[in-house]
């Protein structure tokens, strides 16, 4: 069976990405993530609407950003500015599910090639695909976690000047958009930990798979130099 440098890298590339727009989507798509926030954030209290008014307003407005077609938020106001800020959301939010699925099919396609091909990876500094797309991963956003905990408003700024570019729509004025009231800052710092621990688990899952493959294929190798 032949190995392959290419095959190798281009499988690192694939589990990665899969794993970090997998875990971006986890809170995009678990909407009962946001539901358990309601009650310990007290929404009913900070802002007079029952629990059913703030799920529907949250659904409506999340059903757009996955596709929908009309914007809107149950009961709560909403204006232009705030609408066309959902609808970059919609834009980044499509797109990570879009590459969420292109990674997965990507794996899909790898695998069978290597069933047919007979063609493995081959060991990158002694190392396999999924050593090196969990070391990379994982190294680059333990790294951005800790930048942000120290520091969230700002990386809370920093994140929206990079993925929206010249707009400050983003800011909304809790009169007119009231969705924003539904949306406190402390559910956004809940769901950057919830996609930073997925990725943290990931990473380790694979590393932890290349250690143990690693391992078995050395005994595997010791047992045939003994016979």
């Amino acid at each position: 069976m032949k190995t392959s440098r290419a095959f190798s890298a281009l499988l690192a590339i694939a589990a990665a990405l899969a794993l970090f727009t997998g875990a971006v989507a986890a809170p995009i798509l678990c909407r009962p993530f946001y539901y358990a926030h309601i009650g310990p954030l007290k929404l009913e209290e900070r802002t007079g609407l029952t629990r059913d008014e703030i799920k529907t307003a949250f659904d409506e407005m999340l059903d757009y950003c996955l596709g929908g077609e009309e914007f809107s938020t149950g009961v709560l106001r909403w204006s232009e500015s705030g609408r066309d800020h959902f609808t970059d959301v919609r834009g980044l939010f499509l797109l990570d599910l879009r590459v969420f699925a292109a990674a997965l099919a990507a794996l899909a396609c790898l695998g069978l090639a290597a069933w047919r091909g007979r063609i493995r990876p081959a060991l990158l500094l002694g190392r396999g695909p999924a050593f090196w797309a969990g070391a990379g991963l994982g190294s680059v956003f333990l790294l951005v976690g800790a930048l942000a905990a120290l520091d969230f408003d700002r990386a809370f700024i920093i994140f929206h000047a990079l993925f929206f570019p010249g707009k400050d729509n983003w800011l909304f004025d809790p009169a007119q958009d009231q969705i924003i009231n539904i949306l406190p800052q402390e559910f956004f710092r809940d769901c950057a930990l919830l996609i930073l621990a997925l990725l943290v688990l990931g990473c380790a899952l694979l590393i932890g798979f290349d250690l143990l493959r690693g391992r078995r294929t050395g005994k595997i190798l010791h047992k045939k130099r003994k016979t």
